[in-house]
C-alpha cells in the first residue's frame, strides 16, 4: 500500500496488525531462529498451538497440512521472515492513508493477533469493515475456510 497505493483497488488484511516487533516478541524470534538453525521441525510444533484452537489441534489432517506447508516453506524462509518480523516499521501513522476499501479479518481465538490489536488497525483505516471469525485461531483460512470464503466472496461482491 505505502509503495503503489493507487494499484491496489481493494485490500484485506487477515490475521495481522500494524504494530512494530515489541522486545519480548523479537526476544521470543531469536529464540525460535536460534532453534531452527538445529531443529525446524521441532519449531513448527511448539508454534502449532499458537496456531490454532484446541479442537483443530486435534485435527491430524489439519495439523498435517500445515506442517508439510510449513515444510514446504523451508527453514531459511523462516529465518527470512522473522528477520523482517523484527525490522517491521509501526504503521500505524500509516493506515490513514490508505482510500481504498478494506477488509480486515481477525480470528476469535487467535493467540498471535489478538482481536483487539485488528480492532486497532481497522480503525485506523479510514471506512475499514473488520469481521471476526469464529472458532478459529491465527490460521482461520484453514480452520474456518467456508466462514472466510464466504466474508471474501460478499465483501468483494459488495
Amino acid at each position: 500500500m505505502r509503495q503503489a497505493p493507487g494499484r491496489i483497488e481493494r485490500l484485506v488484511l487477515l490475521n495481522t496488525h500494524a504494530r512494530p516487533d515489541s522486545e519480548e516478541a523479537t526476544a521470543n524470534r531469536r529464540r525460535l531462529m536460534a532453534l531452527a538453525e538445529k531443529d525446524f521441525p521441532g519449531v513448527i510444533a511448539s508454534l502449532m498451538p499458537k496456531l490454532m484452537t484446541g479442537e483443530h489441534l486435534r485435527d491430524a489432517d489439519l495439523t498435517g497440512t500445515i506442517t508439510e506447508m510449513a515444510l514446504g516453506v523451508g527453514k531459511e524462509a523462516f529465518l527470512r521472515q522473522q528477520r523482517a518480523i523484527i525490522g517491521r516499521i509501526d504503521s500505524r501513522p500509516h493506515l490513514a492513508a490508505i482510500g481504498c476499501p478494506t477488509l480486515v479479518v481477525a480470528a476469535r481465538a487467535d493467540a498471535l493477533m489478538p482481536v483487539e490489536l485488528l480492532a486497532e488497525l481497522a480503525s485506523g483505516i479510514p471506512g475499514a469493515t473488520l469481521e471476526i471469525v469464529e472458532d478459529s485461531g491465527h490460521v482461520a483460512s484453514l480452520e474456518q475456510p467456508g466462514r472466510v470464503a464466504d466474508l471474501l466472496v460478499r465483501w468483494l461482491r459488495s
